[in-house]
């Protein structure tokens, strides 16, 4: 589900590859990326991570059938299931290496989540996005401070709640991407962004990394925390057992 790769330059390829469910991000997902993303940043000769993916989409957010599960769980259970998801974005956040985003497809919720983790994001025309949560009666919880700190607040509540799927141009305006490129510019403009810290000295990187994490929107152990309790309280909702009860059922929820 996660393959790794690395390059004589030490760039380092981290793909989302379970395609067949268009990448969505169950339990073994967010291990295997918190194992890979802990190794590579440990990795004196790694010197970029490139966060790809396999198939048509990107990443289409959490799996329903785990997100199923974590409903029908005990609360520790749930608890844990959050803060699994919540530790990994971190991780990916503070990776010491910069991490270039090959947004080849579509991204929805979580993988969202998982493109305001990069440092810079290169995406496709074509590609939609959307934070879909409040849709199936959830809300963007533990990604929702990556997202904010991505967008800035007041551009982050113009698609937060709407679950509004808007193109990659949109993405762009938004902050969630740097670039849009045709599909087949894409390894160009992600080469283009990779070039220049091959220039650079890798521990300046990482101290100027640490410094912008400082300097930025503050998620420490607090925030994380209160993003996990914000995902667990809408698992055990009415809204999200009947939210996700009508995609499985292919009808509307009650709603809507």
């Amino acid at each position: 589900m996660i393959e790794t790769g690395i390059d004589a330059r030490g760039v380092a390829r981290l793909t989302l590859a379970r395609p067949e469910k268009h990448n969505a991000l169950n339990a073994e997902m967010i291990a295997g990326l918190s194992a890979a993303i802990a190794r590579l940043g440990a990795d004196q000769g790694v010197r970029v991570v490139v966060l790809a993916a396999e198939g048509r989409s990107f990443c289409a957010g959490g799996d329903l059938d785990w997100m199923r599960q974590q409903i029908a769980a005990t609360p520790e259970v749930r608890a844990a299931g959050a803060r699994a998801l919540a530790q990994m974005l971190g991780a990916v956040n503070a990776c010491p290496k910069p991490v270039i985003g090959r947004v080849q497809g579509n991204a929805f919720g979580g993988g969202v989540g998982m493109m305001s983790v990069c440092d810079v994001a290169v995406g496709v025309t074509g590609a939609r996005f959307g934070l879909t949560e409040t849709r199936l009666g959830l809300i963007p919880a533990t990604i929702g401070p990556y997202v904010v700190a991505r967008m800035g607040a007041a551009r982050a509540r113009r698609v937060f709640m709407s679950s509004r799927l808007f193109e990659a141009e949109e993405a762009r305006d938004l902050g969630l991407l740097a670039r849009v490129v045709a599909p087949a510019d894409l390894d160009a403009a992600v080469e283009a962004e990779i070039a220049p810290y091959l220039a650079c000295a890798p521990g300046a990187v990482a101290a100027a990394k640490a410094q912008a994490l400082r300097l930025g929107p503050v998620i420490d152990a607090a925030a994380i925390e209160e993003s996990v309790a914000d995902l667990v309280a809408r698992w055990e909702s009415p809204e999200a057992a009947e939210g996700i009860a009508a995609f499985f059922e292919k009808r509307a929820p009650s709603w809507a």
